[in-house]
């Protein structure tokens, strides 16, 4: 399987040098990256940010309960085909947003169901999805490694049993390195999202040791001139 690269980013200036990379496929949001990018009115900007791509784009819900995410999801979704509404697993107090998704998922929404972490959450997704629907469900690899967790036993189970749904894809979400897109890529997994310095390592991929060797010793040898050291 080809592992899609989305580009997790909001700046405005990003977006639009990654959507002319043939290797970038879509991208990612939240209302994090929304706000360091100097956001004041969070649908007015998303709606920027839908004109410059016609590629797979999730905008995320950001309120506390099911209706009112509801409601967002909705207003979202109108700013284009290409959208996908990100709605989290669960609220902030840990219950499930189970209606929140089917509802939405019922009305041929695009979901991207985030803040997924185990394969236990990913069979409760998986039973509220709309089965003629498109649905990612994103899980938090890079998250769980942070917290001492090996993730990739996690997404080979949520990838095996979102095999038998065609219209749901898995992505590692929180990439924090390189090597994570070639582990992806060996388990399968449908979609990694990467943050644009990383998606620029990946595409020089290929260096041989000796290359590698050279290019950290003139790292080395042109931060000790700058600083003139001597011994």
């Amino acid at each position: 399987m080809n592992t899609k690269i989305f580009c997790d980013i909001a700046e405005i200036k990003l977006i639009k040098k990654f959507n002319k990379k043939k290797i970038v496929k879509g991208f990612t949001t939240n209302p994090s990256l929304i706000r360091k990018a100097g956001a004041k009115n969070y649908l007015q900007y998303c709606k920027k940010i839908s004109k410059i791509t016609d590629k797979p784009l999730s905008f995320e819900v950001f309120a506390d309960n099911e209706q009112e995410m509801i409601l967002q999801g909705q207003k979202i979704n109108q700013l284009g085909k290409n959208i996908y509404v990100k709605v989290p697993y669960s609220n902030s107090k840990g219950k499930f947003m189970g209606r929140a998704i089917s509802q939405l998922s019922d009305k041929k929404i695009k979901l991207n169901i985030t803040a997924v972490y185990s394969t236990s959450q990913t069979k409760k997704v998986l039973s509220k999805l709309n089965k003629t629907s498109k649905a990612i469900i994103s899980i938090f690899a890079g998250r769980m490694a942070d917290a001492g967790i090996d993730p990739i036993p996690e997404l080979k189970k949520s990838i095996s049993l979102a095999k038998k749904y065609k219209n749901v894809e898995i992505l590692w979400a929180s990439t924090r390195e390189p090597y994570n897109y070639l582990q992806a890529k060996d388990i399968n997994c449908n979609i990694i999202t990467v943050p644009p310095n990383i998606i620029e390592k990946i595409e020089k991929f290929g260096k041989s040791f000796n290359e590698l060797t050279i290019q950290t010793v003139i790292g080395f040898l042109k931060d000790s001139k700058k600083s003139k050291f001597k011994i």
